[in-house]
C-alpha cells in the first residue's frame, strides 16, 4: 500500500499574515482564497503541490472544533536544489530566524534541512536532496 499526504490543517491566529507568508514568501499558490474573502467558504488553503494543500483554519474554525495544537511538531516541504537559495534569501530578507542547515533523514534518505517558524509559530522544515 502506498499512502500519500492530502492536506495539513493549521490553526491560525492572523490569517492575513499567514496567507502572505505562504503565498509571497514561500511562493505557494492560494486555493479558494477569493471564495474565502467573499465569505463563500469557511477557510482558505495554499497549495503545497498538485496533490497536497495546507488548510489555514481561522479562529472561528478552530474555536468551533478545537484540536490540540501541541501535537504538530513540524511538517517538511522539499524544494529543488535550484530553489533552495531563493527561499533562504527570502526568509533572510523577511527576518525569519533559521535553524540549520544540517543533514537529516527524510522520506528519500539524507538531505539538507533548515527549520523556521511561520507567523503563528508553527515549525516548518525545508529540505533539499542531492539528487
Amino acid at each position: 500500500m502506498r499512502i500519500t499526504m492530502d492536506h495539513i490543517v493549521l490553526n491560525v491566529q492572523d490569517e492575513a499574515s499567514m496567507i502572505d507568508f505562504y503565498t509571497r514568501v514561500l511562493e505557494m499558490e492560494p486555493d479558494r482564497l477569493d471564495a474565502y474573502r467573499a465569505g463563500d467558504v469557511p477557510f482558505p488553503s495554499v497549495r503545497l503541490n498538485e496533490n497536497t494543500i495546507i488548510d489555514l483554519f481561522p479562529p472561528k474554525m478552530h474555536k468551533k472544533d478545537p484540536a490540540p495544537a501541541p501535537n504538530l511538531n513540524h511538517f517538511c516541504m522539499v524544494v529543488t536544489k535550484g530553489d533552495w537559495q531563493r527561499v533562504r534569501d527570502r526568509l533572510d530578507a523577511e527576518g525569519v530566524e533559521i535553524d540549520g542547515p544540517r543533514q537529516v533523514w527524510g522520506a528519500r534518505g539524507e538531505g539538507q534541512s533548515i527549520y523556521f517558524p511561520d507567523p503563528d509559530g508553527n515549525r516548518l522544515e525545508l529540505k533539499q536532496y542531492e539528487d
